[in-house]
């Protein structure tokens, strides 16, 4: 099939298209929303936890002066101690900082997808190999507004953090008569509220941008009208298969009747347009039953094979159209058809008695 023109896409995708696309992990999503709240969920945990990590540095360089002191050549066992406590050092002040940052990615990408995972993702794709296909990215419309997006950040990046700087800047000579810790919590505190500042941006920049990978997403997975006739035929089938499934069917259901039609025991017909064969067994049956009927030339066949299997024919106009009409083959005769019927019942046994 030639490749279709994007103009002529121009219906929605069904919800069988956007279940494959979600199974290639095609699902729209802003890298941007984890990346600015794991910004803000960093920063704020690091404020928290500023203290118990000088506490733990503090520790650390105890023991480290411990060691200078009390050990004058180093060897493998001391070089492994402080190895050691300088890595539980690290797990115990960053440790917190990381998980969070992991922990609030996750699932800040997790609530875009509904955490909906794909292998297709994991397969390699050797076409984004191909030097062609990365300069039509590069001058894509994602593209451009990729950069749009990530010079906006620089600028607002600088801009806060410029007039930051100059706002505590006459605070600096203050910040050498304090202890540490205090400056330390002071320069943080600065910080803070320049990353609450570019954080609520980036959020809102994130945001927008979500709302345009939507967008792009509703419009590339959009499809043609030649599209939705394939996946109709691929899911309901092709009309002309299933006409032709069902005209075997309704042959094969005609065999099968015409089969039945030797069994009864009368034909009830009109006189040529409407033929009902009826089969009474008193032992098996409540009442007869319709083994067969047709219409026009099926029961032009019916009394055909009745003729050949010398089976009583009865000509009764209202009986065998009331009969074609209300009854399907296999079941009893309606209680409303009784009388009549005990009566041509009646009427063949007389037969068969006059041939014995």
């Amino acid at each position: 099939m030639p490749s279709e023109d994007k103009s002529s896409k121009t219906e929605k995708a069904t919800p069988k298209k956007r279940r494959d696309e979600e199974k290639k992990g095609n699902i729209p999503q802003s890298k941007d929303i984890p990346a600015a709240i794991s910004i803000l969920a960093v920063f704020y945990v690091f404020k928290i936890y500023i203290s118990y990590m000088f506490e733990y540095l503090a520790l650390l360089e105890e023991k480290f002066m411990g060691y200078i002191s009390n050990v004058s050549t180093m060897d493998m066992d001391l070089f492994l101690d402080i190895s050691k406590d300088a890595a539980i050092t690290i797990i115990l002040g960053a440790g917190p900082i990381m998980a969070v940052a992991i922990f609030v990615g996750i699932v800040a990408a997790g609530a875009q997808t509904k955490f909906k995972f794909s292998k297709e993702l994991l397969k390699p794709k050797f076409n984004r190999l191909n030097p062609l296909n990365g300069i039509k990215n590069m001058v894509s419309m994602r593209a451009i507004v990729e950069l749009i997006k990530n010079m906006t950040k620089i600028a607002v990046i600088i801009i806060l953090l410029y007039n930051k700087f100059k706002a505590i800047s006459s605070y600096f000579p203050t910040l050498l008569s304090v202890s540490l810790l205090q400056a330390i919590h002071y320069i943080i505190d600065s910080i803070m509220s320049v990353v609450y500042q570019i954080a609520g941006i980036f959020i809102a920049i994130a945001a927008a941008d979500f709302f345009y990978q939507r967008w792009e997403y509703e419009r590339n997975i959009r499809m043609s009208k030649q599209e939705l006739k394939e996946e109709y035929k691929q899911t309901e089938g092709d009309p002309q298969i299933k006409g032709q499934i069902k005209e075997r069917q309704r042959k094969m259901s005609m065999q099968r009747m015409m089969q039945q039609v030797p069994t009864a025991d009368v034909i009830v017909r009109n006189p040529t347009h409407f033929a009902v064969a009826l089969k009474y067994d008193i032992d098996e049956n409540a009442a007869p039953i319709v083994v067969a009927k047709g219409q026009d030339y099926l029961a032009l066949r019916i009394i055909e094979v009745a003729k050949e299997h010398d089976i009583p024919l009865k000509e009764d106009r209202p009986l065998a159209r009331a009969l074609y009409a209300n009854v399907e083959i296999g079941r009893e005769i309606p209680p409303e058809f009784y009388g009549v019927v005990a009566n041509i019942m009646a009427w063949v046994y007389q037969l068969k008695n006059k041939r014995l």
